[in-house]
């Protein structure tokens, strides 16, 4: 493997973007490229310590073969690509790492000097002019950007656990604003800007990951945008979230898009939504569980991302072209999955189910409920929870949704959506989730004041809210809403409970809260993607009492998948 270090790429603003290469010896070869803010040089085990660790303890496959020398977090192990007769080019993002300039993520500038990474790599002599993408999270997202500007030589994308929506996705999800992307920013991208003195450098080369000039603070602050006051000061859609949001009608390029169950509250809806709303006609999804990095470095990763790519990137006749468009491992408690292949998403066999929320018993029931009355509860209390019991075997595969009357004692109220599982004895069945070890089935969202929906996008399994607009409540007077609950699998056994909470703050489970090395905050049941800021939740609005009026026949609507005989 010949390695070229920091090689300059000029953007057409004249600024020098740097990138590393990994490529084999001699010839012509497609290239996997990959650019983002995580600093090419730092090494995985350094950076993402316990990540590390967990992967090595849980997935021992995904650092076999390798000596890992050249591992970096969420991108591909050249040790493993290489040999197999790829380029892997990865670019440290404009501001990050080894690159100068202003750091600012997502926007038309990146997606810019996206395109031109892309076509700069094709005219190289040791590429064959196909180039694919392929990444985790960041090295995902950016993906479906750079496929919808449509660079002539991108061949193929692999987004593996990547949003597209900024909005709904990360931001702000059902108009609540998340703090993820505030901690994200101080932890793992501050931390490896371009110019800060982290003292941390490349393991194999001895360069300081972040660039051999060393500003100061001032500086470095001056050189990067605030992105957590430009989500804070943004509570409606505007210019700025639009510029970060693909043209999915303009994604033609083959993709395989490859979504994680667990990951509620950042990756999973975009992967999805990607899956539906791509403009190519050659598509895939893969949908797992276990955790955000490791499978994407395990035997199946790459064995699915190897044959995705030999096949658009070298032609090979590989039998990917009668690879199902759906590839589920479909998830049972315990953390055990069984791979099933589909031709859609949603499953055309899907029975769309209403239970209905009924008071009497807190149950939820196929049956229009006899009793009426209202149900009020304290927001930042646990909220209030309706259960059922699974007479049989019971699977749960797709997005869900929950229509509801609401009233609140003030001008506005937040809807936090938890789909849960009660084993016989009532202990809450937990699941490992892409951050989080002990997460809920499935999650949604939604401020009252953001009920506004698009009737043309919207379809029954699926509202769409067009953040447009804030309808602020009038106190005590019910209004409907509709809450959208992100795609999720699970096979309910015979006698165990389905549960639907609504509260008014994050679900958390009673369990012991896990971490991580790069996340800020223990996690309790959403991992890092809590909703807990003041200045958008005051609680003088927040914090009164919500009524849910049940005489209009509130109901969770549910994808049923018969079981086959």
């Amino acid at each position: 493997m010949k390695i070229d270090w920091d090689v300059p790429i000029r953007m057409d603003d004249g600024l020098e973007l740097r990138a590393d290469v990994y490529r084999p010896d001699e010839g012509k070869h497609p290239v996997l490229l990959s650019y983002g803010p995580y600093g090419k040089g730092l090494a995985f085990q350094e950076g993402y310590k316990t990540a590390w660790e967990i992967m090595a303890r849980d997935y021992p496959d995904a650092v076999a073969g390798s000596s890992n020398r050249y591992q970096n977090w969420e991108v591909v192990d050249p040790e493993k690509w290489v040999p197999e007769g790829y380029v892997c080019v990865r670019v440290d993002s404009r501001g990050a790492g080894r690159s100068p300039g202003y750091l600012c993520h997502n926007n038309a500038r990146e997606t810019r000097d996206l395109y031109e990474c892309i076509e700069w790599a094709a005219r190289q002599p040791w590429c064959t002019g196909k180039v694919g993408m392929n990444g985790i999270s960041y090295y995902a997202s950016n993906q479906w950007r750079a496929a919808a500007v449509q660079p002539p030589h991108l061949a193929a994308i692999c987004v593996w656990e990547g949003w597209n929506d900024p909005y709904r996705e990360s931001a702000r999800h059902g108009g609540i604003i998340c703090s993820f992307r505030k901690n994200w920013q101080d932890m793992q991208v501050k931390t490896v800007q371009h110019g800060f003195n982290s003292g941390k450098k490349n393991p194999v080369t001895g360069v300081p990951v972040c660039g051999d000039e060393i500003l100061s603070e001032a500086q470095l602050e001056k050189n990067r945008e605030n992105m957590w006051q430009s989500f804070l000061s943004r509570e409606l859609i505007d210019d700025y979230y639009l510029e970060r949001t693909a043209d999915l009608s303009k994604v033609t390029v083959p993709l395989l898009t490859a979504a994680n169950w667990g990951g509620q509250g950042l990756h999973t809806r975009g992967n999805f939504e990607g899956f539906m709303r791509a403009g190519s006609k050659q598509k895939w999804l893969e949908a797992h569980g276990g955790s955000h990095w490791a499978p994407f470095y395990t035997d199946y990763g790459i064995d699915l991302q190897r044959r995705f790519f030999d096949y658009f990137l070298k032609g090979k006749e590989n039998g990917w072209d009668k690879q199902p468009r759906v590839q589920l491992n479909v998830r049972r408690p315990g953390e055990k999955f069984e791979i099933r292949h589909e031709n859609e998403w949603p499953l055309a066999r899907t029975q769309w189910t209403r239970f209905h929320l009924d008071p009497e018993g807190m149950r939820l029931t196929t049956h229009a409920p006899k009793s009426a009355k209202p149900l009020t509860y304290d927001p930042m209390g646990d909220g209030v929870t309706f259960l059922m019991l699974a007479e049989r075997e019971t699977e749960i595969t797709g997005p869900s949704a929950l229509k509801a009357w609401v009233s609140s004692a003030t001008s506005d109220a937040d809807l936090f959506v938890v789909l849960r599982i009660f084993e016989p004895s009532g202990k809450e069945v937990l699941f490992y989730g892409a951050l989080d070890p002990k997460t809920p089935v499935g999650q949604g969202w939604l401020r009252a004041s953001h009920r506004k929906i698009d009737a043309k996008k919207s379809l029954p399994y699926r509202p769409w809210h067009t953040h447009d607009e804030k309808q602020p409540l009038k106190p005590g007077q019910p209004v409907e809403l509709d809450v959208e609950i992100w795609p999720t699998c699970i096979v309910v056994p015979k006698g165990y409970r389905i549960a639907l909470s609504i509260r008014g703050r994050d679900y958390e489970h009673d369990d012991a809260p896990a971490s991580l090395s790069n996340m800020k905050n223990p996690m309790k049941g959403c991992g890092p993607f809590t909703h807990e800021d003041e200045t958008d939740r005051p609680p003088q609005i927040f914090g009164g009492k919500v009524t849910l009026h049940l005489e209009r026949e509130a109901h969770l609507l549910l994808p049923i998948i018969p079981l086959k005989k």
